[in-house]
């Protein structure tokens, strides 16, 4: 095996955990293979024998990729209005372990997004892959403790929001099915008692009833826009159970094709996020 074959072997070692990295820094698949591919390229143009800890370089590399890449979706022209839902890694089970591998919750994911880049940076490395502030630092260009301040601001949201599902992913299908149950029977009552207090519903794509919203607040309201989309038929088609990012989710399919995707965020045996993706063109898109 010459050298360059033996650092590419040595590269897929790493793969997986570098794809992980992207992906929660940029919520999307496409980008996140972008990222890992450039830190190859970069890999194979560098002194290997220089490298003395190779996971901690490339970790560090797809780090700053992704940083950039960041940087450079701010300086894009504004999106248009509503909210724009991270690409779901979805599966049919839970144990598709492969296609799981990289994922975290859809609604961390959400929350990620409303972060500084460099906040999304120090975050990530440090409280999802332990690097320390002081590998970190330079790739923000700050101190050590300025990094870790980052992290804490970011922390501080992450905390704020509902992002952490419950473990048992048999409850939290449960409650799931409660709320499609109580929506195809038009009970609101029933609907509300699924929902915490201050559930967050975020829609993406699609058309919507009048009268709905793309971000909703609250159990009342979010129950009265599920019964708004039965009445108008807006949810009609064959549901059929997945696992989004790890959790409970809800794929509608119409003339076999995926119409809506539910991604639900259950915690303490409520649901605290619904985020409903409608976009046909990046539904086509889902690998199930």
């Amino acid at each position: 095996m010459d050298e360059q074959d033996w650092l590419a072997s040595r590269f897929e070692e790493h793969r997986a955990r570098l794809r992980a990295v992207a992906y929660r820094m940029l919520g999307s698949l496409a980008e996140a293979d972008d990222a890992v591919q450039e830190s190859w390229f970069r890999l194979s143009r560098a002194d290997a024998s220089d490298i003395a800890n190779l996971g901690g370089w490339l970790t560090t590399v797809v780090g700053r990729v992704c940083l950039d890449m960041l940087r450079s979706r701010k300086a894009r022209p504004e999106e248009p209005a509503g909210p724009h839902l991270p690409d779901p890694i979805v599966a049919s089970g839970p144990e598709d372990h492969a296609v799981l591998a990289d994922s975290v919750g859809l609604a961390l994911l959400v929350v990620l997004d409303t972060l500084d880049p460099a906040e999304r940076l120090a975050f990530v490395l440090h409280d999802m892959f332990a690097l320390p502030f002081d590998e970190i630092a330079p790739l923000v260009g700050r101190s050590s403790v300025a990094t870790r301040q980052l992290a804490s601001r970011a922390r501080r949201r992450v905390q704020g929001s509902p992002t952490t599902p419950d473990a048992d992913l048999t409850r939290q299908r449960a409650v799931v099915d409660a709320f499609f149950a109580a929506a195809r029977e038009g009970d609101f009552d029933a609907l509300v008692a699924v929902l915490d207090p201050d559930v967050i519903l975020r829609a993406e794509g699609g058309e919507l009833p009048e009268g709905a919203s793309r971000v909703v607040h609250g159990a009342a309201t979010v129950a009265g826009q599920a019964l708004l989309f039965r009445r108008t038929g807006r949810g009609a088609g064959v549901p059929r159970p997945v696992v989004v990012n790890g959790a409970a989710g809800m794929l509608v399919l119409r003339d076999g094709r995926p119409r809506v995707l539910f991604a639900f965020t259950v915690t303490d045996g409520r649901i605290a996020a619904i985020d409903i993706l409608m976009d046909p063109d990046r539904l086509a898109e889902l690998s199930i």
